[in-house]
């Protein structure tokens, strides 16, 4: 998980940069807008995810060029929420429609979400969906891992891929 926090890092600057080199006005730029972003930053930074989601899903229709990365915020707030299934389809839904990096933290989203969905089915007795979801994961974070790297700089996400190995070999 500490390699999506450092990703997020990386998004959040992004979004800041965007948000404070724009002028103000209506629109993403606006002050408005980054009020209500502050809303939902904090939300999501304290815990309060219902908050949170409810904050992403009004940014996200007035959002523009900033969609994709509060679809993904929105997602993070899904997982945090314990949503797997929730934060697994939008990550993978934004995953589908980005490329480079955009899509390397998607998919970082996406895969996590899916290694705990598919622990909590195996944990439900529901073998085959859980192992559907830990395959689904295991090929989204090997995907990251492949295409950058620098994403994992100590090692999380190839460890949370490793462990998704180990429980499927004995499934």
């Amino acid at each position: 998980m500490q390699a999506i926090s450092l990703a997020r890092i990386g998004m959040i600057s992004c979004v800041a940069l965007l948000l404070g080199s724009c002028g103000e006005g209506s629109g993403p730029a606006g002050s408005g807008f980054q009020s209500k972003y502050a809303v939902a930053r904090n939300a999501l930074e304290t815990g309060d995810y219902a908050r949170a989601k409810r904050s992403y899903q009004r940014l996200i229709a007035e959002a523009g060029p900033l969609v994709p990365r509060l679809q993904l915020e929105y997602a993070h707030a899904e997982l945090r929420a314990g949503n797997y299934a929730a934060a697994a389809k939008i990550a993978g839904d934004l995953a589908q429609n980005q490329s480079g990096e955009a899509r390397a933290v998607a998919l970082a989203v996406q895969g996590t979400a899916q290694h705990e969905l598919g622990l909590d089915l195996l944990a439900r007795g529901e073998v085959e969906a859980g192992k559907a979801q830990l395959t689904q994961a295991r090929a989204a974070l090997s995907e990251v891992l492949k295409s950058k790297s620098d994403l994992d700089p100590l090692g999380s996400m190839a460890g949370r891929r490793a462990s998704i190995e180990a429980r499927l070999q004995k499934l």
